[in-house]
């Protein structure tokens, strides 16, 4: 290097670069995988001159150099890393920032890639989680999406992949230190409803937290949504048990809930649904995974109406139940509830078993009339990995091409194909739930 050279290179810094995650998860054939910003610099020059250059992949299977875009160059020093994956698995990328005077520097970001699964197109992941399990829009294109591994609630744009825009955690609020094990929801007025299992844990043990069902209140809308925390109840699966011995034992909620009594059994205890009944803001239904009724094969899926949920979540006053509804739901059980405005019900409907990832799954409509079937609306797919556990909300099912956005459970899932459960995943970006539109109307 001459001399003039080296008072050039003595000029400017040395260039940097940070990204805004170091771990990032894609999907084979999606539309919509989350992104990475990279934010580059150098002392003396215009960030807008430094390139930005992807130069290695640990694994091209996954992913190529040419597989990944880069966006922004020469408006900022901000740029977009994205990468459109082509094999299931993880690869390590290099990103490479090249300064004014030729100096360089890097950073490696590791990228996780599922396999590719039916509806890609319509398909979006919410990362963060693996185990969503109940979810509630709350307008302008989001929804709080809940999971059954951890108390938090979180806050996504349903029209994109990639992390929580907000999350809540209201564990000190209700008193518990251990998970509620969400796994139903629903919305009145400003109001979130959130129940737990109030089931045992998957080794037939009682947790106190698992008994809880509190609210939430909801102001602002889209990502201006704020929730602040409303009131709770631990003793509604106590209820529940009182009120079925008191009427002959009909579902065996007291053996259900007996120590060593594992919860996902066609006889066990445990609830997955939460939806208020038509035309009410004080009676909701609570819809159960286990039992059927009767506990054998080819049983109907039971709910049980709760009377008075306001009172019992705002004051504390024993729950009163209605008569139960028992729907045939072609052997399978409830593992969501949903209605609109117009009390038009969406069920997603699932086996009761804890292993049930292959299992069938369906989507019924039905109008909250106890007295009516519900309607078969599709079969949903089982050859992609996960459980359908949540909708989000409900369309006018009267209007062809109505589209229901349905969330999976990916906790138990092996989705980048190492053997590891989503659920287990080290790094937070890694684990995620996917949400895909479906054709319900018409």
């Amino acid at each position: 290097m001459g001399l003039g050279s080296q008072a050039q290179a003595a000029s400017y810094g040395t260039p940097t670069l940070s990204l805004s995650a170091a771990y990032l998860s894609g999907a084979v054939g999606a539309s919509g995988d989350p992104v990475v910003k990279v934010t580059v610099a150098q002392s003396g020059a215009d960030a807008g001159a430094l390139t930005v250059t992807v130069t290695k992949s640990s694994r091209t299977s996954v992913a190529t150099t040419a597989d990944v875009t880069v966006t922004g160059t020469g408006t900022g020093a901000t740029r977009q890393v994205a990468v459109a994956a082509r094999g299931r698995g993880y690869t390590d990328l290099t990103v490479k920032v090249t300064g004014v005077d030729g100096r360089t520097a890097t950073k490696t970001l590791h990228y996780a890639a599922s396999a590719a699964v039916q509806q890609a197109a319509d398909s979006r992941y919410f990362t963060g989680s693996s185990d969503a399990s109940a979810a509630v829009d709350v307008g302008g294109g989001y929804a709080v999406v809940a999971d059954d591994e951890s108390n938090a609630l979180r806050l996504y744009d349903r029209s994109v992949s990639g992390a929580p825009v907000k999350t809540w955690d209201f564990s000190s609020d209700i008193g518990v230190s251990k998970e509620i094990d969400i796994e139903g929801a629903t919305r009145v007025g400003d109001t979130i409803y959130w129940t737990g299992s109030l089931g045992n844990n998957k080794d037939g043990e009682y947790k106190s937290a698992r008994n809880t069902v509190f609210t939430t209140k909801v102001s602002g809308s889209g990502a201006a949504t704020v929730l602040s925390y409303g009131g709770s109840y631990g003793k509604l699966r106590d209820d529940l048990v009182a009120w079925d011995e008191a009427h002959g034992d009909r579902y065996g909620f007291a053996a259900g809930t007996a120590d060593g009594q594992v919860p996902k059994q066609i006889d066990g205890f445990n609830v997955e649904g939460l939806e208020f009944a038509p035309g009410s803001t004080t009676t909701a239904y609570l819809g159960f995974r286990a039992p059927l009724a009767p506990a054998v094969a080819g049983g109907k899926a039971l709910l049980v109406p709760v009377t008075n949920i306001d009172k019992v979540v705002a004051g504390g006053a024993t729950a009163v139940f209605g008569t139960p509804i028992e729907l045939d739901l072609g052997g399978l059980s409830v593992r969501d509830l949903r209605k609109n405005a117009a009390n038009q019900y969406l069920i997603v409907a699932g086996s009761w078993a804890a292993d049930d990832n292959s299992d069938p799954y369906a989507l019924y409509s039905w109008d909250g009339d106890p007295a009516h079937a519900p309607v078969k609306r599709l079969d949903l797919p089982t050859s992609d990995p996960g459980g359908w556990e949540s909708v989000v909300d409900v369309p006018d099912l009267t209007v062809s091409g109505a589209r229901a956005q349905l969330i999976t459970d990916d906790g138990s899932a092996d989705l980048y194909g190492d053997g590891t459960e989503a659920k287990d995943l080290t790094h937070a970006e890694w684990k995620k739930s996917r949400a895909t539109w479906f054709t319900v109307g018409g």
